[in-house]
């Protein structure tokens, strides 16, 4: 067994309940009651989510002084340059934000960090570099700024002032900017409204709830042009960097999500028909395909050297344009993933060795040779192969610079903060952060780390959590069933696809081994209903496949193949039956 299966308690009374009044079976509002959506409205709004369900833009910390700087800056007509990341969250935002802008009457630059060169977020080199480029008064920080404390303070020293549109941990103190929108500021004066997961917007939602504030502003100002202004086609860059970054996809990141695939899935950009295209997408995107399709070629330029080339992208004017910046991310994008590749390899052949998961809490690994824009893939997939929080770090002369991510219930940024004596700077979220440190300093954050992890965790948290919604019986799984449950789409972080399981089945039949390395196995189960079921094990490879009576999870689906629709199963897990 893989997992450590947790099934949500079943409350037939509440789910019965729930499905009269929303007129559904007791099994999609069991599934919306784990998603602690029992109350009727509130599961009415979740299936349905709409954009007049979104808060008012000026709740969000600061947002009214943001808004007021930036119309003085058009008032004036001062330019001001649009300072973002290098990842898709970061590059969305610098599109979304540079394309209203610049439509409407602001004179604005963008610029993008060399991750190599200048590294993360508002660093010092980057600033300096910005400004040399374009000497404003004026920077919006986006995706970035909520801990770079010594930068604002000398950008403030030089006449700028600096907005930062940022959803990462602010630092303490916090930057002293001249609006600091970030929803972070929301927990820590444990305010709540409206939407419950609105402090989790990625700054791609965020860049549209600053567009959103400085449209309702316009308009209440009778300003030309703001009257007539639609945002809902910015809602594909939104969805872009929204899914891209992980975030939950619940609250407003679910609006905004459900919307904006509707827009990426029509969308009229040149830059991203032709991304479509050379990632072979064109007949339907979602969000596995954003995820692992068309995110990745987008990050990739960011990855490897310079993001410029993906924001190119995102704001051609047409398809001349465009093509080729595609195809060079494309060709870019094969290359991140050989060396990656050839990362993961090296580091998991080193640790498969020492391993010790009775001792080792925490993975900390550095090289000069790895390459800085590859870390954080690499810590995701060594992660995924020993569960444990990990940071992978690649040389950068006196100072190594790497990623981390985590495992559930252990904030990594938290526990950064704890080792800042042993760090020269860190950032970041709960399950995602960046470090820069000293390689002689490694060992004793490995150290420290591995001391907060074991302290945090209890044993069972290191073995990965398999949520399961309800046990159901295979002759409930028909068609109309599973279709219903595909209201609860976009699936993605903090709302999985439904995951259900079943008791005491058998295999019919010999399993079938598929795939070129006949990687994949196909099964035929029953169970006392005596209907039999295709299920899927899709990467078993050489793992052990069930035998006698066992229970299976599995994420049920639809299937089409050569004309007929079935239900298949999309094999989870197994233990033996009880």
């Amino acid at each position: 067994m893989k997992y450590r299966w947790s099934i949500a308690q079943a409350q037939p009374l509440l789910a019965d309940s729930l499905a009269k009044q929303l007129a559904c079976s007791p099994l999609l509002a069991q599934c919306l009651i784990n998603r602690n959506l029992s109350d009727p409205g509130n599961a009415r709004q979740f299936i349905s989510p709409r954009l007049k369900s979104l808060a008012d833009p000026f709740l969000l910390p600061n947002m009214d002084l943001a808004v007021e700087r930036l119309l003085r800056a058009r008032a004036e007509q001062t330019p001001l340059v649009i300072f973002g990341d290098y990842d898709v969250d970061g590059v969305t935002s610098t599109a979304l934000l540079y394309e209203f802008l610049t439509g409407q009457g602001w004179q604005a630059h963008h610029y993008l960090p060399h991750r190599m060169d200048e590294g993360y977020g508002l660093s010092r080199d980057g600033v300096e570099n910005c400004l040399r480029k374009y000497p404003v008064n004026l920077l919006l920080a986006v995706d970035c700024g909520s801990t770079t404390v010594a930068t604002i303070a000398w950008l403030r020293e030089q006449g700028v002032d600096v907005i930062v549109l940022d959803h990462h941990q602010v630092s303490n103190p916090a930057p002293v900017a001249t609006a600091l929108v970030n929803p972070q500021l929301l927990l820590e004066r444990g305010v709540k409204y409206g939407q419950e997961d609105f402090t989790e917007l990625c700054s791609a939602g965020l860049a549209f709830k600053l567009v959103h504030a400085l449209v309702k502003r316009g308009r209440e100002q009778g300003l030309p042009g703001f009257a007539a202004y639609d945002l809902r086609p910015l809602l594909d860059l939104v969805a872009l960097g929204t899914i891209a970054d992980i975030v939950p996809l619940t609250g407003e990141n679910r609006i905004l999500t459900t919307v904006g695939l509707e827009r990426l899935n029509s969308t009229r950009r040149p830059g991203l028909q032709m991304l479509k295209e050379v990632s072979q997408t064109t007949k339907f995107v979602g969000v596995h395909e954003v995820g692992f399709q068309l995110a990745p070629r987008l990050n990739a330029a960011g990855r490897m050297e310079t993001a410029n080339a993906a924001l190119e992208l995102l704001l051609a004017k047409d398809v001349t344009t465009a093509m080729p910046l595609a195809q060079a991310l494309d060709v870019t994008n094969r290359e991140r993933q050989e060396t990656g590749n050839t990362t993961v390899e090296q580091i998991l052949a080193d640790l498969r060795p020492r391993f010790d998961a009775s001792r080792d809490w925490v993975i900390v690994e550095g090289q000069p040779a790895w390459h800085l824009g590859v870390v954080g893939i690499v810590a995701s997939r060594v992660l995924h192969e020993f569960y444990r929080p990990t940071i992978i770090l690649g040389g950068d002369g006196d100072h190594w610079r790497g990623s981390g991510r985590s495992i559930e219930g252990f904030d990594l940024a938290a526990a950064l903060r704890e080792c800042d004596d042993l760090l020269v700077k860190h950032g970041g979220h709960a399950m995602a952060a960046g470090v820069s440190i000293r390689p002689e300093n490694l060992p004793a954050l490995r150290a420290r780390l591995n001391e907060l992890v074991q302290k945090a965790l209890p044993l069972e948290q290191f073995q990965p959590a398999l949520r399961l919604d309800a046990e159901v019986a295979l002759g409930d799984l028909t068609l109309e069933r599973i279709k219903e449950l595909e209201q609860l789409r976009p699936f993605g972080q903090q709302n999985p696809s439904p995951q259900l399981f079943a008791r005491r089945l058998n295999s019919t039949r010999a399993p079938l081994r598929m795939g070129a390395n006949k990687q994949h196995v196909k099964l035929w189960v029953t169970d006392t209903s005596c209907r039999i079921v295709e299920a899927v094990w899709w990467g078993a490879g050489e793992a052990i496949w069930p035998t006698g009576n066992f229970d299976l999870a599995f994420a049920p689906q639809v299937n089409s193949y050569n004309g007929a629709t079935t239900v298949q199963l999309k094999v989870l897990d197994w233990r033996p039956a009880e």
